[in-house]
C-alpha cells in the first residue's frame, strides 16, 4: 500500500467551473453531476474551490441576495488545501485527518490534474475504512463541541407568550424572563 499514489486513484477529469459562474448555477451543476464540490479554474490554474457547505453558508448569510447574483469566486476561500499526484494515499489520508477535509484538488506544476476524495480511497481499498471512520468521528465530535459552545453563548429563543405584555411572539430569555422584541426594546 505504501507505493499507491494519489495519481493512481484520483478522478482525472473533475467537473470544474469558471470564476464568473453564479452560485445558483454551481448548485445546479453539483446536483446534475452528483458532486459535492467544484474546483474553480482560470486557464488551467486553480483559483478557487466551492463546496455544498459554501453554498449553504451563502444562502443563510447572504439571504437578502439572490444566489444568481453571487459569483462562486466571491465566496471561495483564498487559501486552498491541495495534494500532489505523487503523494501516497497514506499522506493524503493524514492530510485529510489533519485539516478535516473530505476532498482535495490534485495539483501538478500549478495546474489542476484531478480530485481525490474519501470515496475514491474507500472504493479503491475498503481496508482504509477504520482509519477514515476515526477521521469522521473526530470531525463529528468537533462539530458537536462547536454546537454546544454556540448553545451556551446564545440566549434562549422560542415562541410563546411574553411574560411582560402577554402577547404571542418570538421570545428571548432576558434577566430570567421570556419577553418579546417590543418589550425588550422598551427597557
Amino acid at each position: 500500500m505504501d507505493n499507491i499514489l494519489v495519481a493512481d486513484i484520483m478522478t482525472r477529469e473533475p467537473i470544474v467551473i469558471k470564476p464568473s459562474l453564479n452560485l445558483l448555477e454551481c448548485a445546479k451543476t453539483m446536483v446534475r453531476k452528483r458532486v459535492g464540490s467544484l474546483p474553480i479554474i482560470n486557464k488551467k490554474k486553480l483559483v478557487g474551490f466551492i463546496s455544498q457547505k459554501d453554498i449553504l453558508w451563502a444562502l443563510i448569510k447572504k439571504s437578502k441576495k439572490d444566489l444568481s447574483t453571487i459569483k462562486a469566486i466571491d465566496i471561495s476561500q483564498k487559501k486552498i488545501a491541495t495534494v500532489k499526484p505523487s503523494a501516497t494515499i497514506e499522506e493524503a489520508i493524514k492530510k485529510m485527518k489533519k485539516l478535516k477535509f473530505e476532498r482535495f484538488p490534485v495539483i501538478n506544476e500549478g495546474e489542476l490534474v484531478g480530485m481525490i476524495t474519501i470515496k475514491d480511497i474507500l472504493n479503491f481499498n475498503p481496508e482504509f475504512y477504520p482509519e477514515l471512520e476515526e477521521f469522521a468521528l473526530i470531525r463529528e465530535e468537533s462539530e458537536k463541541l462547536k454546537r454546544v459552545k454556540k448553545a451556551k453563548d446564545r440566549s434562549l429563543i422560542r415562541d410563546g407568550i411574553c411574560e411582560e405584555c402577554g402577547n404571542q411572539d418570538v421570545l428571548q430569555k432576558i434577566d430570567g424572563l421570556f419577553i418579546c422584541e417590543s418589550c425588550k426594546n422598551s427597557k
